[in-house]
């Protein structure tokens, strides 16, 4: 009896221990970023739009000095083995007015807009499904002394090609290159003496048309020695079909042609507080050139003064192949301090001088006129939770 009545404790004990053992090996985090600052732009427009006005200056509460605000969760599961299931959901907000972030479809908000995945990785690297931002976007990032910031970056220098190319900001479909991509199975490789793969193909789900929507990237990456360098393909199939009087008019039928191919190279070498930068990339629609044909260019220069304290400043410079009129410069120059561990104060500036057509942004999600030189000025707080 005793025997019996020690054998079930035991095995009680037991069971408990290994259901504390699992327990353990899985984890859930809920995190996120409010980034809220004061901008000051000198012109200002309602839309991207190549008929847009300049409506004058503009004095705002502004989300996003240096990246959106945003909330996320996310959590792995250890299977043994050096392998783990990984999930994660993420979403931009506004904090001026508590909207969600865009989605696919224009003026459609959606909770979790830049993350939606689930995947695996292990010593063969990672691997992810569903919507995400995409490796591209991280290799730009890491070759640009602004870090792709929402002020005054290869980012902003990006979407300018984007907004000439006809892009009208109601959504996140892109017509060069992407930001995010839905339904993406992304790999990247684990690194190699510094060196590593990322590659990315999205399936359209068209019925009947295999390539109609479909999305396929690859980047080649380094970094090693204080230095990055990134080399950058991304092709899509059925980029941005929608028109601008979306709902009204419907969206464009998938034909599966690839209309949406962007190229980049870009390289940031940092040593004892110092940063260069440099990049050069092309933006065109393969289908018809005479649509879109871009080019652009970067250049940046940074100096972090102490663990706290870093200046960095960045120029970029976009060209219309197609006619030559219509180019556009922009430099910003930007200082952060770190007030605390997850606290960081911001103040940046910036002028864009846009010829011919071209609007490119200073400060993302802030339109100007086609045409416009602008000036802006932003000041604000960044805190992670």
């Amino acid at each position: 009896m005793k025997s019996t009545l020690k054998l079930k404790l035991s095995s009680a004990a037991a069971l408990a221990m290994f259901a504390t053992a699992a327990h353990a090996q899985s984890s859930v985090t809920l995190y996120g970023v409010v980034d809220t600052g004061l901008l000051y732009q000198s012109t200002s427009a309602a839309t991207f739009q190549a008929t847009a006005r300049n409506l004058g200056h503009v004095y705002q509460l502004k989300d996003g000095g240096i990246y959106s605000s945003y909330w996320g969760l996310k959590g792995s599961e250890d299977i043994g083995g050096g392998y783990k299931i990984n999930f994660k959901l993420q979403g931009v907000f506004n904090t001026t007015n508590g909207k969600f972030g865009l989605s696919d479809t224009p003026g459609t908000a959606a909770i979790f807009s830049q993350f939606a995945t689930i995947g695996a990785s292990g010593p063969f690297g990672t691997i992810d499904a569903g919507r995400q931002i995409i490796p591209m976007i991280y290799a730009m990032s890491e070759t640009d002394v602004r870090g792709a910031q929402y002020f005054g970056s290869i980012l902003t220098a990006w979407l300018g090609v984007n907004q000439a190319a006809g892009w009208p900001g109601t959504s996140t479909n892109a017509p060069i290159g992407a930001l995010y991509d839905s339904n993406a199975l992304v790999y990247n490789s684990p690194k190699f003496y510094g060196a590593s793969l990322a590659l990315e193909y999205a399936p359209g789900g068209v019925a009947g048309q295999f390539q109609g929507g479909t999305r396929e990237s690859a980047v080649l990456k380094y970094s090693n020695y204080g230095l990055n360098l990134a080399a950058v393909y991304y092709n899509g199939h059925d980029t941005n079909p929608f028109p601008l009087t979306y709902p009204a008019a419907p969206a464009v039928p998938a034909t599966g042609l690839a209309n949406n191919r962007f190229y980049y190279f870009g390289a940031m070498y940092t040593i004892s507080g110092f940063s260069i930068s440099a990049s050069y990339g092309i933006g065109k629609n393969p289908a018809n050139t005479n649509t879109a044909d871009f080019e652009m260019a970067s250049g940046g220069l940074g100096y972090q003064f102490s663990p706290r304290f870093k200046v960095t400043s960045g120029f970029y410079y976009l060209k219309d192949r197609n006619h030559s009129a219509n180019h556009s410069s922009e430099v910003a120059v930007g200082a952060e301090y770190n007030l605390s561990q997850r606290t960081k104060a911001y103040a940046q500036v910036g002028y864009v001088n846009n010829d011919g057509t071209m609007n490119q942004t200073v400060v993302y999600g802030a339109p100007v006129a086609p045409g416009k030189s602008t000036t802006a000025a932003m000041a604000g707080i960044r805190h992670t939770f």
